[in-house]
């Protein structure tokens, strides 16, 4: 894990929320606006991973405004969370790299309760990184006229990740 990459990556999505005229911030919040919540970067939350291919499955999942997206379901992975294997589901979403959507055991308490998202980046060789310290809540925590993609079931983890963003403030 490059904790200095991750860093300038806090810094610069804050600024984004901030300054930005795309921030999903309503415009009359964002100049009062110091930044989002992180947990504190966690080496052990960063996995090699092997992408297990699935048979492309379209899969319907709801959104936050009750409507329907469909993703196609093409990957598996297993991580091993305080000991604990946790396998995932990673969809295509029709744009480069994968898409992983999860709850866990903070959802609700510690992080936004509908669930945070990671973008994955498959490294060609079947081999990809799942850093959960970049783990994001979507617009929809912080604006909700936003539409954002409820996590399937089969990624809701029981294990706590206490990596990435924290609830909204």
């Amino acid at each position: 894990m490059n904790t200095a990459d991750l860093l300038k990556f806090r810094a610069d999505k804050d600024r984004f929320f901030k300054l930005s005229e795309q921030s999903p911030l309503r415009h009359e919040t964002q100049h009062d606006f110091n930044g989002l919540s992180y947990f504190e970067p966690n080496e052990d939350l960063v996995f090699d991973v092997t992408l297990d291919a699935v048979e492309p499955t379209e899969v319907t999942i709801a959104t936050t405004a009750g409507e329907e997206r469909t993703y196609s379901r093409v990957a598996t992975a297993t991580v091993s969370v305080d000991g604990e294997d946790t396998a995932v589901a990673l969809y295509s979403t029709g744009h480069e790299g994968l898409f992983l959507p999860f709850r866990d055991a903070t959802s609700g308490s510690e992080t936004y309760g509908a669930g945070r998202y990671i973008d994955v980046h498959p490294h060609g060789d079947g081999t990809a990184v799942i850093d959960f310290n970049y783990a994001y809540a979507p617009f929809c925590a912080y604006n909700d006229n936003y539409s954002c993609a409820l996590p399937p079931h089969e990624n809701w983890l029981s294990v706590p990740i206490r990596a990435g963003e924290r609830s909204p403030e």
